[in-house]
Formats: C-alpha cells, structure tokens, sequence
C-alpha cells in the first residue's frame, strides 16, 4: 500500500458519510469539483489554514491506490502537490480514523506516517 492520504471532517458530517456508504465532500469540495486530501507532511498546515478552532474534528486516513484514476496530484498552496479525487469516496478505501485533539494537534500515528 502506498502512503495513505487524509481529510479531515467534523465527525458528524463523516458519521453521516459512513451511514450513506459513501462521502461526496464538504462545500468547498463540491463547489471545486473534487475532494480535497493532504500528504502526511501536509495535513498539519491544512488543519491550521482551514479547520483552526473547530471542534469535534476527524482525520480519516485513504488508502490511495484503492482509488484508482479519479485520484489526481496536482499543484495547490505554494505550488505543491496535493491529491484531488475526482468522485466520491467510496469507504472500503478508508483504512482509519481517529480523533482531532481540541488544542487542533493531530493524533499520533506513525503507521500513517504521522509523527509521534
């Protein structure tokens, strides 16, 4: 498997996800046309740039080649590249999840790739 990818949800919005089989994205995704994702060495200024101060957060971690062609890297903030899925994402591609701590650190889990 390669490195796994993360998006970070309110946990309601993914419980909701989960329960439909599917998650489709968040505004800012559908109006965009794709859903945005962030590298392990990316989620942290992604959570600090779009989710500081945002309670009951969840970092759910995608097993990127169990998305297939939809998936796309491509230039975001300060130019580098970020992963784009062009269609919803399905939940067999999840491989975990885990909780956003209310000081807005990420969870420690060096089996994603994050720090700990």
């Amino acid at each position: 498997m390669a490195a796994p990818i993360f998006k970070i949800e309110a946990a309601d919005i993914w419980a909701q996800a989960r329960e439909a089989g599917q998650y489709a994205g968040a505004p800012v995704d559908l109006a965009d046309g794709f859903i945005h994702f962030s590298a392990a060495d990316q989620v942290q200024g992604t959570l600090e740039k779009h989710f500081a101060g945002r309670p009951n957060l969840l970092i759910i971690a995608v097993d990127p080649d169990a998305l297939g062609e939809p998936l796309r890297w491509e230039p975001s903030r300060g130019g580098a590249l970020f992963p784009h899925l062009y269609g919803p994402l399905p939940m067999h591609a999840v491989i975990g999840e885990a909780p956003v701590s209310e000081d807005g650190s990420l969870p420690e889990r060096p089996e994603w790739g994050l720090p700990a």
